[in-house]
């Protein structure tokens, strides 16, 4: 019994001195690939999912074992795995790890990717340094490779209710377009072809042209103050447009009746006038012939009833003419020069210029004061002795 008491003693001593945990402890296959503790380094890697991969799990650089997985444990929201790794294999602080397959249905095992493809990449790798024992690999360099079940269930959904169906109705469809239309798409194409190589020329216009919308649009933006009072002080003058807009209205259309009764008095004076400027054609041509003779003539007039000699008879004593011009703004037929009756109108036109103008005054009148009747000849005393004084008009015999 004492024999007995001392093994259980003895048993109770190592198993309280000893760290157990569980199966993972035991002897497994592929021992040689263990990488002992004094014979590596440790580091750690966050992972969103690492799948199957366990403690014992492998540790491979280019397909080649180089360490195992020690721990998995779960931080947050996402899995941290420790990795023990030899202590030759020298890898740079960038380093990728990934969860790989050895084959389709073969085992997990961590890959360490060092990363390459451009002297970005490489300057980042030497910035980080190397990888050394106690480093930390985040998120942003982790990562797995998709599951067999995943390539699967995608495949399914294209081949039964995804793209292959739209594909073969697209074809079909563009089979029916082009049916016969071979002619119609080549000019289209050519068409298209040419539109792009003249697109292809404009190019670097076309780039000038962006570089301005591009620079007036800042420059919108840096005076988008200045825009804004703009609108804002529309608002009272759109408001003010808004309360005159009958009278608007209004001045429009008398303006629109006055040019109507315009356009019937030019039309209708029309061969008078050109003929009186033909006959005015002799006149101008007579005075562009005395063109050097006339400023002296004109001088000459300024002096009479003097000549021009007579400055040098009389001098040192003056020479004194009066002219009396004496204007009467009285009615026409007072010999003065306002018109108060249709008569005075009819009389005063006479003594101009315009007289051929006068013989269409039969039906201007009316119109005109159709248009205005404020004029003091359209008062209805006045315009009811309008045929009257037309007939007695001696215009009817210019026409």
């Amino acid at each position: 019994m004492t024999r007995l008491a001392g093994l259980v003693l003895a048993l109770l001593v190592l198993m309280t001195g000893c760290d157990f945990d569980g199966a993972y402890d035991l002897p497994l296959p592929g021992g040689p690939n263990t990488v002992a503790e004094e014979d590596g380094y440790e580091v750690t890697a966050d992972f969103t999912d690492v799948l199957n991969v366990v403690p014992r799990t492998p540790v491979m650089v280019d397909d080649v074992p180089v360490g195992q997985v020690l721990e998995v444990e779960r931080d947050g929201w996402h899995a941290e795995v420790t990795m023990r790794v030899r202590e030759d294999v020298d890898l740079p602080g960038s380093v990728v790890a990934e969860v790989r397959q050895t084959s389709l249905l073969g085992e997990k095992y961590t890959a360490l990717v060092v990363p390459t493809g451009g002297q970005r990449v490489v300057a980042a790798a030497d910035a980080a340094g190397r990888l050394s024992d106690g480093d930390h690999i985040p998120l942003a360099q982790t990562g797995r490779n998709p599951e067999v079940e995943e390539v699967l269930g995608a495949l399914s959904f294209l081949l039964s209710g995804g793209g292959v169906a739209q594909i073969k109705t697209i074809s079909q469809e563009l089979n029916a377009m082009m049916s016969g239309r071979s002619d119609e798409l080549r000019d289209v194409l050519s068409q298209v072809e040419s539109l792009v190589s003249a697109l292809n020329g404009q190019k670097d216009d076309l780039i000038t042209a962006f570089h301005s919308v591009n620079d007036l649009s800042k420059t919108l933006v840096e005076e988008k103050k200045v825009i804004a009072d703009a609108l804002d002080s529309m608002g009272p003058a759109l408001d003010v447009l808004n309360e005159q807009h009958d009278a608007l209205v209004r001045m429009l259309t008398e303006l629109d009746k006055l040019g109507v009764v315009g356009t019937r008095v030019i039309n209708a004076t029309k061969d008078d006038l050109i003929s009186q400027l033909r006959h005015l054609e002799p006149v101008l041509r007579k005075l562009a012939d005395v063109d050097e003779n006339l400023i002296p003539g004109l001088v000459s007039l300024a002096s009479y009833p003097f000549p021009l000699e007579a400055a040098d008879v009389i001098k040192g004593d003056y020479a004194n003419v009066a002219f009396l011009m004496q204007i009467k703004l009285t009615p026409v037929s007072d010999g003065g020069l306002i018109p108060s009756t249709l008569e005075d109108l009819q009389q005063l036109c006479i003594t101009t210029p315009l007289a051929p103008l006068c013989t269409q005054t039969d039906t201007a009148v009316e119109e005109l004061c159709g248009n205005v009747p404020g004029l003091p000849l359209c008062r209805p005393a006045t315009l009811a002795r309008v045929p009257a004084a037309l007939d007695k008009s001696a215009l009817r015999g210019v026409r």
